[in-house]
């Protein structure tokens, strides 16, 4: 049986313009984080429920689904990864699992989350959880019935259900393996740096550095790494974020702190890791799933190598340090380059995941992967959910929240109803440890290159073996495929103990 092409054409023409209403909400939503007016909120969130409901009533048609299985027939014969086919097979996933969720299901929880956001907003500037507990409640429970519909049929928790929205056909268990494998070595890792006498000066990255000079600095940065600023742009939030509204239209956010001079760094090089794949990604194949990124945890393993393994890394400053006395020069008159670079990688339990050090980063996720599991299971009340976040934040990591802002407040995932995002940001992390040693093998001296400022051939290797097949292959297909073996923990430990070690003067017993 061969393939129909006037079938295929159908198919992929729906579903482009079932991605044409997407983004056209996703650039509403975009607005309403950057540049809305306050009060215009409520109009916004009607403006982008009925969009969202738009789109889920075209990809859950019947006659959409029947020609998607008509498709999975006829491709019997084709190479399963080749786009054809796999593009067959994965909108007609899609379209299974949007069919177990009523269109005003949809446009409830986008009303929801658009609201959430905004009270999310307010609460944290009000530095007040109480502002946010009923509306965090409601789509918390929206994402629950979600979850509920979405497990149906299936041997997915509800908790998986909605995890799969992000990790595609992740198990809890097997991400808990992967968060144990980490917790031991890490927490003796942070131990062991506590004790060390040697210790990093971070008082010179708190120095007043202009807002504007950071903004061109970042700006300069993103684009010498690779990204390209023809199809994208960097703008500021309240908390940093990537989104593409078009093939030739990246957004990339992050946030200033006159005051902490990594946060407007690191977030820009992050969000531009997450911006140079999305540009990486097929442009022609746009909205069907050869140009769609496939998965979350492959998504951030994208951002944090180039934020950790390429932006914390001696080479990459050896190039840059320069650059950046001249840019902030009354700031850093004096400074070493050592320093600079042992500040950069000071590693010291703090409050904000997002300006978390590389070893503490993943307790912070490990907090929120269990109490998002217990929001959704109701073993925790929303009402309870700060004492929990403080308990738990004493208990990882040896220090409790001065305050909501600081606390449970800290992330608008929740507020957005992203329940199952959170374990990605680990997932992410072991992949980049685990590509950029294959990267390291395969193209030689990253250290040379990086020390001349040539980003290129490892974004051209990155390209090839993780952008260009979209979702072609599954997200652990992509990884092994790239680096000969299944995620596994054990090279991001090798990696923060062959670079933190060193800089604390810690010897292995």
């Amino acid at each position: 049986m061969s393939v129909s092409q006037e079938r295929f054409d159908s198919v992929c023409a729906r579903a482009r313009e079932a991605m044409v209403l997407h983004s056209t909400a996703d650039t509403l939503e975009w607005d309403e984080r950057t540049g809305m007016p306050i009060a215009a909120g409520e109009y916004r969130a009607q403006q982008i429920s009925t969009l969202r409901a738009l789109v889920h009533e075209r990809r859950t048609d019947p006659t959409y689904g029947d020609d998607l299985q008509q498709l999975i027939q006829e491709c019997e014969n084709e190479d399963p990864h080749g786009p054809i086919a796999a593009t067959a097979q994965q909108l007609h996933r899609d379209w299974q699992r949007d069919c177990k969720l009523p269109t005003e299901l949809v446009e409830r929880i986008s009303k929801a989350t658009v609201r959430g956001q905004q009270t999310w907003d307010a609460a944290r500037q009000a530095d007040d959880f109480s502002i946010f507990e009923e509306t965090l409640g409601h789509v918390i429970d929206l994402k629950r019935e979600a979850g509920q519909r979405l497990s149906e049929g299936t041997d997915r928790s509800v908790y998986e259900a909605l995890l799969d929205e992000y990790e595609p056909d992740a198990k809890v268990d097997d991400i808990q393996q992967v968060f144990d494998d980490l917790r031991t070595p890490l927490v003796q890792l942070i131990a062991a740096i506590k004790e060390s006498p040697q210790q990093p000066d971070t008082s010179i990255l708190e120095r007043t550095y202009c807002i504007d000079d950071q903004r061109d600095f970042s700006h300069f940065v993103a684009e010498q790494i690779g990204f390209d600023f023809e199809r994208g742009r960097l703008d500021e939030t309240s908390h940093p974020f990537c989104t593409t509204l078009g093939p030739h239209d990246c957004r990339i956010l992050t946030r200033y702190d006159p005051h902490w001079l990594p946060a407007g760094l690191f977030g820009t090089m992050h969000e531009a890791g997450h911006g140079m794949y999305e540009q990486g990604l097929r442009p022609d194949w746009f909205g069907l799933p050869p140009g769609s990124y496939v998965s979350l945890g492959i998504h951030e393993s994208q951002s944090r190598l180039w934020e950790n393994q390429v932006g914390r890394s001696r080479p990459f400053w050896e190039w840059l340090y320069p650059q950046t006395n001249e840019a902030f020069q009354s700031q850093l008159d004096g400074v070493s380059l050592d320093t600079f670079h042992f500040a950069i990688n000071t590693v010291r339990p703090s409050l904000i995941r997002v300006e978390a050090d590389e070893a503490t980063y993943n307790l912070h996720i490990i907090i929120r992967f269990d109490l998002e599991q217990q929001l959704i299971d109701g073993s925790l009340k929303v009402k309870d959910l700060p004492e929990a976040w403080n308990a738990r934040y004493q208990s990882d990591l040896g220090i409790c929240p001065p305050s909501d802002a600081d606390g449970v407040l800290q992330d608008v995932h929740w507020s957005a109803g992203l329940i199952g995002y959170f374990p990605t940001y680990t997932l992410g992390n072991a992949a980049a440890a685990q590509l950029f040693d294959a990267a390291s093998e395969q193209i030689g001296d990253l250290d040379e290159l990086f020390a001349r400022g040539e980003f290129r051939l490892l974004l051209d290797w990155l390209r090839e073996r993780i952008h260009f097949d979209g979702r072609c292959y599954s997200g652990s297909e992509l990884i092994e495929r790239a680096t000969g073996s299944p995620l596994s923990a054990t090279h991001l430990i090798k990696y923060l103990k062959s670079k933190l070690e060193p800089l604390y003067g810690i010897i292995e017993s």
